[in-house]
């Protein structure tokens, strides 16, 4: 058995920052076997144990991107660059984005479109500890109308048996999730407009039902407010974006907002590391309009998630903190923030078995210098990853310790 006691200035276990001083954490073969006060494992942990002991850090629960393209280069094109790619090449360069997110604390990452199902591939390779990587949630190609938006990535659909066949088409290849673009997006040329819907609310409904069929959850992409309220109706299970547009612009809709709550469904905002071009390039006039639904949603309850959109241009793949860093601007409290990363992202992906310091979870967790829930970018400072993916088929190897790249 591969046993190994980390001890901190602190460890960060569950959500609102609840935390243990001078804590430890005890992992055995990709599993947390104990969490406690340094002074409390080391009572009972044998001498033979090998120990990491990290002065001046802070432990916090591996980090999770719930929105993420590893098929994307984050380049000014990238709907050419995955066009022209050459497969094998497109899947080695999956895996050093998958590689760059490890590097950064992230542990787990939800994909949400990629081309004939790379993700699946890597997911498997990154389990079979044959790539060094995140745990990967893949959405495969998302559904959307003809010559709608991602088109290109294969999920077209019309009819109501063609939204069967496609989702049944990628659970059959391994698909962790159905995504579903309920508007247009900028991403791509031609398509619809970002506030314009893509589905009817029937549509939608039935992608719902199908995807449960499989026993799926539906990730929706939806900018407009129309969008919106038919994803909210059909039962969703995470809003990607949910940033309330009209042909006038930002219409908050506040009765949606409640059922969005009552509902539990979860909103991943996708603000990238540079978040401060995008708001300048907005306009004061439509960024004050988005701050304020943000605001309104975080009055009203609704859970937030943490995702990055990384891989569309500018969204890098190794700068998760820069998103945190947005909410932060907004007023949301440090703990909060780790929330929308750890907890409330584990929870709304549907994963008991992270996002939380606990004995019995996934040993998904980074060591950081500093403390996180004073110095945001403390998480910045990353000094140990341990991930349990890939590790458990290797013969008791047990967690492995990425030191930062």
């Amino acid at each position: 058995m591969n046993q190994l006691l980390i001890t901190a200035d602190r460890v960060i276990t569950g959500p609102g920052g609840q935390t243990v001083e001078n804590g430890a954490v005890l992992i055995d073969s990709g599993v947390i076997r104990a969490v406690g006060t340094a002074n409390e494992l080391e009572s009972f942990a044998s001498a033979k144990i090998e120990r990491l002991r990290c002065p001046g850090a802070t432990v916090v629960p591996g980090l999770i991107d719930c929105h993420v393209h590893l098929a994307f280069d984050a380049g000014p094109d990238p709907v050419r660059a995955v066009a022209e790619a050459d497969p094998d090449n497109l899947l080695a360069a999956m895996a050093e984005r998958a590689g760059q997110m490890l590097a950064a604390g992230v542990t787990t990452v939800r994909d949400l479109g990629d081309l004939d199902a790379l993700t699946v591939t890597l997911r498997e390779a990154v389990e079979a500890g044959k790539a060094a990587g995140p745990t990967i949630l893949a959405a495969t190609a998302p559904l959307t109308v003809s010559g709608g938006h991602c088109w290109f990535l294969g999920g077209e659909v019309t009819t109501d048996d063609e939204i069967r066949e496609r989702i049944a088409h990628n659970a059959t290849a391994g698909a962790d999730l159905i995504k579903v673009m309920a508007s247009g997006g900028a991403l791509t040329p031609g398509g619809p407009r970002m506030w314009e819907s893509q589905f009817t609310l029937e549509q939608l409904r039935l992608v719902v039902k199908e995807a449960a069929r499989h026993g799926l959850g539906v990730a929706a992409h939806a900018h407009g407010t129309d969008a919106i309220a038919d994803c909210v109706r059909a039962g969703v299970r995470t809003l990607e974006h949910c940033s309330w547009r009209t042909a006038e612009g930002v219409v908050y809709d506040p009765q949606i907002t409640r059922r969005m709550v009552e509902g539990d469904v979860a909103v991943c905002r996708c603000v990238s590391g540079d978040w401060r071009l995008f708001l300048q390039q907005m306009g004061p006039e439509r960024a004050e309009a988005m701050i304020g639904a943000i605001r309104d949603m975080r009055a009203a309850g609704v859970r937030f998630i943490a995702g990055t959109d990384a891989g569309v241009p500018g969204a890098r793949f190794g700068d998760f903190v820069g998103m945190l860093e947005f909410f932060a601007s907004l007023g949301f409290s440090n703990a909060e923030v780790i929330d929308m990363a750890t907890t409330n992202a584990a929870h709304a992906l549907g994963l008991s078995d992270t996002g939380r310091l606990a004995p019995g979870l996934r040993a998904d967790l980074i060591a950081v210098d500093g403390d996180p829930l004073t110095d945001l970018s403390a998480l910045r400072r990353v000094r140990h990853v341990f991930t349990s993916a890939g590790c458990r088929p290797l013969s008791q190897r047990g967690p492995r310790s990425h030191p930062e790249q």
